[in-house]
């Protein structure tokens, strides 16, 4: 035990020594944090819209106002005369609204009148964000005008839990933050068992009486104290800019956190380990600590939304179950029932990467 402690003591002293790697731990990580975390916005507000008004009626602008009074859309100026889909061409609208002529008298006479929602379907999300928008709208003024029981006489009412705000920072706060926790930790690891291996330092290692469990034990231990580390200022940037707090028993996430802190330093290890080179070493880390968690973690939209072909990877991918640990933690608060199985998984994984790295080591060790 003595000499594991004694390794981690060793790599501790040397990242503390070096300035660089300190601004990789504590303060590179809070700014992408912020950066990342504000920058992904699946709620899109102000989405410009042409609305056509061929009716000109009292009833028809009372319609388009209730477009103009929206903090979702915001109307353009497009002439009746020119169509709509030239303002899609031109990207001055992401939508038109055609409100045809005997909108009013339709209206009237017949208790309801057809309108026409010209959408972009360029970018599908847009669109499909746009077409909700108005669909709210248009029921909200149903509902102000007293139709909205003779066109539904079933109503659902909607109910937000967890996120009622619909706020996309406590959703890609989170995200990010795993996201920040499985890069620069692995690669500093990485980078220091490749370099190793690069200046024949390691030599010493196989001639001493160390063997390759505790030479690794004490790697992984020094990198797992630098991802804890890290997360500390990042989990105050998320209860200071992200306004995010536990929602329920927080032993989850502590166990969880320092588990995944294992997983991914044993990660960066076993890299380093492998790949003898730094600059090899450091791509294989950014894939797995950057691009697999980036596409395949559900961060950004869900793993469901993954085509069926490659879906089935995003399970081997920690990151996944690390933000689950993370999001239930801060959003849902269903405890130990909800994510014993993801925690489970990262351990498991992180003795996976110890194994391999082991491995690698073992029969390059000379007997004592």
């Amino acid at each position: 035990m003595n000499r594991i402690l004694a390794q981690a003591r060793i790599e501790l002293i040397q990242i503390t020594r070096d300035r660089m790697s300190l601004i990789l731990i504590l303060a590179l990580p809070v700014i992408l944090l912020i950066v990342i975390g504000s920058a992904i916005n699946l709620k899109v507000s102000h989405l410009p819209i042409v609305i056509q008004d061929f009716d000109g009626s009292g009833t028809s602008r009372e319609f388009a106002d209730a477009f103009r009074a929206s903090d979702s859309l915001y109307v353009v100026s497009w002439p009746t005369d020119r169509g709509p889909e030239d303002a899609l061409l031109l990207n001055k609208a992401r939508a038109a609204l055609v409100i045809p002529s005997h909108f009013e008298r339709d209206l009237l006479r017949r208790g309801g009148a057809p309108v026409q929602l010209l959408a972009d379907g360029s970018d599908s999300n847009t669109a499909a964000l746009v077409a909700g928008y108005v669909t709210s709208i248009v029921s909200a003024y149903n509902q102000s005008h007293g139709r909205a029981q003779d066109a539904a006489p079933v109503r659902a009412e909607t109910r937000l839990w967890y996120n009622p705000g619909l706020d996309s920072k406590k959703y890609s706060g989170p995200g990010a933050y795993v996201l920040n926790l499985s890069l620069f930790a692995p690669l500093l690891a990485s980078l220091a068992m490749a370099k190793e291996s690069e200046t024949k330092t390691i030599l010493q290692v196989y001639v001493s009486n160390i063997s390759a469990h505790q030479f690794l034990l004490g790697k992984v231990l020094a990198f797992t104290v630098v991802s804890l580390a890290e997360s500390l200022p990042m989990l105050v940037t998320l209860k200071v800019y992200f306004g995010m707090s536990f929602a329920g028993d927080p032993t989850p996430f502590i166990v969880g956190t320092v588990l995944y802190a294992f997983c991914i330093a044993a990660f960066g290890v076993m890299a380093g380990a492998a790949i003898p080179v730094r600059a090899l070493a450091t791509q294989v880390v950014s894939i797995g600590g950057f691009l697999l968690t980036f596409l395949l973690s559900g961060l950004v939209f869900p793993v469901d939304n993954i085509p069926w072909q490659l879906r089935w990877i995003s399970n081997f991918v920690w990151a996944k179950h690390y933000i689950a640990v993370v999001r239930d933690a801060f959003l849902q608060g269903g405890g130990w029932r909800s994510t014993w199985l993801e925690i489970v998984i990262i351990a498991v994984t992180g003795l996976v990467f110890y194994a391999i790295a082991w491995k690698t080591l073992r029969p390059m060790q000379v007997s004592a």
